[in-house]
Parts: C-alpha cells; sequence; structure tokens
C-alpha cells in the first residue's frame, strides 16, 4: 500500500482545489439557506457526507449531501488514475493513507461548516411508516452550519443539559433526525435485514504510536442515525438508476453458500437455537437468530460464525440485490473522498443530469465499470486486511508490557489445541491445552468444549476464567495467556 502520492498528483489537487466561485455554482440548486449539519467523529477529517431534515406536512424531507468530488478529480486525469490505483482511503491503527491528496479530501472536497462547497444531494420524502414515496438527485450548493460530534449528538439525545444548552438551535432538527432513523430501522428490520452489531476495537495511542489504551467502540444512536441515512440514500439511488438502465456499479452481497449455512444450523444445534432453511436462505432467519442469542454467552461466537457463514460483498455492473441488507437495489454513494465506487458512479449521475449519456458514454461505461468493479473489490479486500493486522499487532503491543499480569475475560472459542479467551477491552489469547493442568483435557466437537478425561471438568463457551498474560509474538499477532485457577 503506497503512502506517498507523486509530485504530479499533489501538483494537480493543489491546482484544482480552489475556492467555489459563481461559475462552480452555475446550473446547481442553491442549498445554502438549507439547515444542516455533519456528525462524524471527534478526529475525523474528511467530512464528505451532511444531513438535513425539515418535515413536510407529515412526512420527512431526507436530504443526504455528499461531497461533489468528480467536480475536481476529472476522469483519466492524474488525480484519477491514482484514486483508482489505490480503489479506498486505507484507516489503520496508527494512520489513514488516503485516495486523494490531503489538500482535497480535507480542504474543498470536505464539507466544512460555514463554508461554501459543491455536492450531490439525494433529497427524500419519506413518509412516517419509512417509505421513500418522492425523490431528488441534483447536483447543489450547500453551506453546513454546524460540525458536530457522534458523541455531542449522543449527549443531546440522552437529554445532557450542557450539550441541550450547545446545541439548543438544532435540538429539533436531532430529535427529528432520531425519530427518522428508529422509522427506517424498522422498516429495515421488518423486511428482514442483518445487523451485525459487533463493538469495534478504539486504540488511544501515545506520541509515539505506542498503544496506551485499548476498548471497546460500540456504535451509539447518533452513528446509527448516519447510518440509516446513508443506507437509505444508497439504496434509493441504485434503484433509480437500476430502472434507467443505463451502466452503473453496484454493491451486492450474494446469498450464502448452503453448505456453511448447514454447518451453522449443525453448529447453534448444540446451544439449542435452529435455522429454518428450506429450499433457500432468507436474511430474516438470519436476523431471528441473532435476536434470539442477544444477551447470552455465545452470543459473541455464534455472531462471528454468521458473518463468517456469508458471502463477501462486492462490486459488480450486474444489480443481485444485497442479501445482508434484505434489499433489491444497492450502491455505494455516498463517500467519494475515500471509496472510488462511489466517485465513479458521480460521473454517471452527472452525465445522466446533464443530458450527456449518449450512446458513445454508455459504450464508454460498459467498457470500463467491469475491471473497475473488479480491482475495487479486490483493494477493498486488501484494504481490510491491512486493518485487521495493525489492530492485531497493536494488541500485541499492548500485551507485551503487562506479561504476568491477571484478567478476567470470557472464553470466546474452543478448538483441539485450546481456548481462545477475550478480554472485556477486545483482546483475545490463546490458552494452549498443554498449559491446563491437573488433568488431559480433550476437544468434544459436539458439544465444543474442553472436558477432562479423569476429572470431567469442563470449559465451555461464554465461561468467565481468570487468566494470566504469559507472552506475546510479534511476529505472528499472537498473545498467549494462561488459566488461573480460582
Amino acid at each position: 500500500i503506497k503512502t506517498e502520492f507523486p509530485e504530479k498528483v499533489l501538483n494537480q489537487a493543489v491546482r484544482v482545489g480552489k475556492p467555489v466561485s459563481e461559475a462552480d455554482r452555475a446550473g446547481r440548486k442553491d442549498l445554502t439557506n438549507v439547515k444542516m449539519v455533519t456528525i462524524d467523529s471527534e478526529d475525523a477529517k474528511d467530512l464528505d457526507d451532511a444531513v438535513s431534515v425539515v418535515m413536510d406536512g407529515e412526512n420527512y424531507r431526507l436530504g443526504v449531501h455528499i461531497a461533489d468530488v468528480t467536480n475536481y478529480v476529472q476522469e483519466r486525469s492524474a488525480l484519477d488514475w491514482e484514486a483508482l490505483k489505490r480503489g479506498t482511503s486505507v484507516y489503520l491503527a496508527d494512520r489513514v493513507i488516503p485516495m486523494l491528496p490531503q489538500t482535497l479530501s480535507n480542504g474543498i472536497c470536505s464539507l466544512n461548516a460555514g463554508e461554501n462547497r459543491l455536492t450531490l444531494s439525494c433529497i427524500m420524502t419519506v413518509t412516517p411508516e419509512g417509505e421513500v414515496v418522492d425523490h431528488q438527485i441534483a447536483e447543489t450548493v450547500i453551506c453546513v452550519d454546524k460540525r458536530m460530534s457522534y458523541n455531542g449528538v449522543a449527549k443531546v439525545l440522552a437529554g445532557d443539559a450542557e450539550a441541550l444548552e450547545a446545541d439548543r438551535e438544532f435540538v429539533p432538527m436531532i430529535l427529528r433526525m432520531k425519530e427518522l432513523s428508529d422509522i427506517i430501522r424498522e422498516r429495515r428490520a421488518k423486511r428482514g435485514s442483518i445487523d451485525f452489531d459487533f463493538p469495534e476495537t478504539k486504540i488511544i495511542l501515545d506520541e509515539k504510536g505506542r498503544p496506551v489504551e485499548i476498548k471497546p467502540y460500540d456504535r451509539n444512536d447518533a452513528t446509527k442515525i448516519i447510518e440509516d441515512f446513508m443506507l437509505l440514500a444508497n439504496e434509493t439511488v441504485a434503484e433509480e438508476y437500476f430502472w434507467r438502465e443505463i451502466p452503473f456499479l453496484y454493491r451486492t452481497h450474494d446469498v450464502p453458500d448452503e453448505e456453511k449455512i448447514r454447518k451453522l444450523g449443525t453448529f447453534i444445534n448444540n446451544f439449542g437455537y435452529n435455522l429454518h432453511v428450506r429450499n433457500e436462505v432468507r436474511p430474516k432467519e438470519i436476523q431471528k437468530l441473532l435476536c434470539k442469542v442477544e444477551g447470552t454467552p455465545e452470543e459473541p461466537l455464534i455472531s462471528r460464525l454468521a458473518l463468517r457463514s456469508m458471502k463477501q460483498a462486492k462490486y459488480t455492473t450486474e444489480n443481485t440485490g444485497h442479501f445482508g441488507l434484505a434489499a433489491k437495489y444497492y450502491t455505494h454513494f455516498t463517500s467519494p473522498i475515500r471509496r472510488y465506487p462511489d466517485l465513479q458512479i458521480h460521473r454517471i449521475i452527472k452525465d445522466n443530469l446533464r443530458g450527456r449519456m449518449n450512446e458513445k458514454r454508455i459504450e464508454h461505461y460498459w467498457k470500463i465499470l467491469p475491471e473497475v468493479a473488479q480491482q475495487t473489490s479486490q483493494l477493498e479486500r486488501r484494504a481490510d486486511e491491512a486493518e485487521r493486522e495493525t489492530i492485531k499487532m497493536k494488541k500485541v503491543e499492548y500485551m507485551e508490557s503487562r506479561i504476568g499480569n491477571e484478567y478476567e475475560g470470557v472464553i470466546s472459542g474452543i478448538t483441539n489445541y485450546g481456548l481462545y479467551v477475550e478480554l472485556p477491552n477486545t483482546v483475545e489469547g490463546m490458552v494452549h491445552v498443554t498449559t491446563l493442568r491437573g488433568d488431559y483435557y480433550n476437544y468434544v466437537e459436539s458439544t465444543y468444549e474442553m472436558v477432562g478425561e479423569n476429572s470431567g471438568k469442563s470449559y465451555k463457551l461464554g465461561q468467565t476464567v481468570k487468566i494470566r498474560v504469559i507472552g506475546t509474538d510479534k511476529l505472528v499477532r499472537r498473545i498467549d495467556f494462561e488459566l488461573v485457577e480460582s
């Protein structure tokens, strides 16, 4: 993964990253007087989406406004070739490797409060039942009223007096957003959308890049609001362009492999759960299973195994639907600063809006899109792997200085060579079977437990145990524990 940009690309980014002029605004829908906010994490620097919600009678008028990056990254320019080569921004534990130079991604393409910005907006009329009955996709110019953070919005929703006072001008809109988000989420759940709610790992580093704290980073109500609005915009755009029958890039997720689902079904039978799978697997069945295991000791394991039994989502030119979201139409429209497919479909949308989608352009897109879909899918997987590996690396670094320390954790996995134990901060280590004292332990696959040959003592998934850290290996990203008998 390249961390440096070629000089030609950096120079081009500086040249095109000029403030919004009157000429830039010509022909665009002026939304600068519409009240809107960005909601991101405190440390985000590339803000590519703003949201607005107003009431239209009993309906909600939801605006999702996305940075118009294609205005600055012209097709076949040095910037465009470099972005396609990268495919995506990569978010590592200690740095971000952006898809576009920071001059653009943190500058003119970032929807900074109080500054005019060029955007592509998807403005939807949503009923109190969550149905989109009307929408418009338009080239727009906006001016964000306030930059807000997930934590700040969550505090407002929790009724925090200080937060309510600080954001009092925006409180009515935030409450409307929460109301609409709940409606959209409930509608999605009814059709069977699967919500894998794993806590992400938040790693706090010192100035030298050493991990000083590791903790679970849970989604709050504010992150869910943005998630719901972005999903709805992605679906709305995908559906319109599917019916237009012009070349497009979809985000698709195939039905899981039957054999994997059968194995999952056999596994969960040990815990008294079952999957009703007749002729085909339906997302609603997976969703029901996740609801049943919620709050149980086996929840983390069953959720992970359910996720592993899924296929990987990818980019395709054919719309085959999104299994996990139980959506017929889905695309990636909302992050053109950090994902090339979004940038690509913005070009197609703009060609269509400007009446330029002639036979020549259609032929051009049919020619390039299959390769763009394949390449960006591969680059996304590479980025995901790099992100996972750096998190593992930082966890090992963190535990290196804690050898000898004792912690309480939960058995998160069992294999024939030992027990995996997860600590409350999401760090996972291995208790090797040879370190289990006082007996000879066998792995019983049918019940997923480790049982002592003589004593009959067993270790099961979800069981709380006390461990001592006995070693780390940075090369293979491994942390070794041993059990401490209570």
